[in-house]
């Protein structure tokens, strides 16, 4: 229903006025009395619509015809020449059928024959006209904002899908360095490597290019990555991932979790792991998704872990995009310990 309003608003605002308009000359004239006699209602519904159909038509005629080619040609003079010669012929039949309908020129109803009666019905009809050629302007207002908008929604899908592009190198790189070192040391897990690999490639692939997608398939995707980092890692590290919360029903802006995670990996382990340890957590309350990264801090990257390289200004720009004035990005870091809480209004 609002998207009906929003499609034909401007015809609803024309037949608005048009309505009102009848209405009121209706009640006009079905209260107004002759000196010499009461006017009937058929005379009332004639009249009023007689009106209503004269100034429609003056005022349509300069809305489609005359307005248009003003607003393209900006020539005053022409304007009102092509309007102002047309509208006065019009006003004088109108006045004299009205003069016929209303008194069949016995001239008992002295009013309609008099200068005053011109005036009002000229004075009128040009109100008409202002009226409803400021809803022509409302109309290229309202086209305005819509292709402005559309343009908006143009250059942020094409910003966002830059954005995205950018993550499968950064992904890659840091995977295949991995894998490098896997193969290097001839490790038994490079197998199960490539595998997992596979499916986080095929993630991204066919499943990341929508606008959002389901919360369980980019929690699956972490898993994935987290279970790479366990085997290059060989299980030294404690590493905990924890779900909490109805997250079936919610859908997220894709890959907009993994640089965070990345970025625990990269500074909560350091030279030393013999005591590093991340948590990580993704918890559903109402209509808020709360993510946190927890890792240790070492002193060969306490306070590297807040730089922002290109993955973490990509993901910044990523929420400013799909969720502007709907998330909230904390952190809060002491000597040992880094955390980053991301909350986003997936309503």
């Amino acid at each position: 229903m609002q998207s009906f309003f929003q499609r034909n608003r401007v015809l609803l605002l024309h037949l608005s006025f048009w309505c009102a308009y009848l209405s009121f000359f209706i009640y006009q004239f079905s209260s107004f009395r002759h000196r010499e006699r009461e006017v009937e209602m058929l005379e009332v519904f004639t009249l009023s619509g007689f009106h209503v159909a004269f100034n429609m038509t003056v005022a349509y005629f300069n809305y489609f015809i005359v307005l248009p080619r003003f607003l393209k040609h900006k020539n005053t003079w022409k304007y009102l020449l092509e309007f102002f010669v047309p509208f006065a012929i019009l006003t004088f039949g109108r006045v004299h059928l009205q003069r016929y309908l209303a008194d069949g020129y016995t001239h008992k109803a002295g009013y309609l024959y008099s200068t005053t009666f011109v005036v009002q019905v000229a004075a009128t009809s040009l109100f008409v006209v202002i009226f409803v050629a400021m809803l022509r302007f409302v109309q290229e207002w309202f086209e305005f904002e819509s292709r402005k908008k559309a343009i908006e929604n143009e250059k942020l899908i094409s910003e966002l899908n830059f954005l995205k592009e950018q993550i499968n190198p950064h992904f890659l790189f840091n995977t295949l360095n991995n894998l490098y070192y896997l193969a290097y040391s001839q490790s038994p897990n490079t197998t199960e490597v490539i595998a997992k690999l596979s499916q986080m490639m095929r993630y991204m692939i066919y499943e990341t290019n929508h606008a959002d997608v389901p919360l369980m398939k980019e929690i699956e995707y972490m898993e994935n990555y987290i279970s790479l980092e366990r085997l290059r890692l060989n299980g030294q590290i404690p590493i905990g991932f924890e779900v909490q919360g109805n997250v079936q029903d919610v859908r997220i802006t894709p890959l907009i979790f993994i640089t965070f995670l990345e970025n625990a990996f990269k500074h909560g382990i350091g030279a030393n792991p013999a005591d590093a340890w991340i948590k990580v957590s993704i918890r559903v309350s109402g209509k808020e998704c709360i993510y946190t990264v927890e890792n240790s801090n070492h002193a060969v990257t306490a306070g590297e872990q807040g730089k922002s390289g290109i993955g973490l200004q990509n993901v910044q720009r990523r929420l400013a995009l799909s969720y502007p004035g709907r998330h909230t990005l904390t952190t809060e870091q002491t000597a040992d310990r880094y955390a980053l809480t991301l909350k986003i209004d997936v309503a």
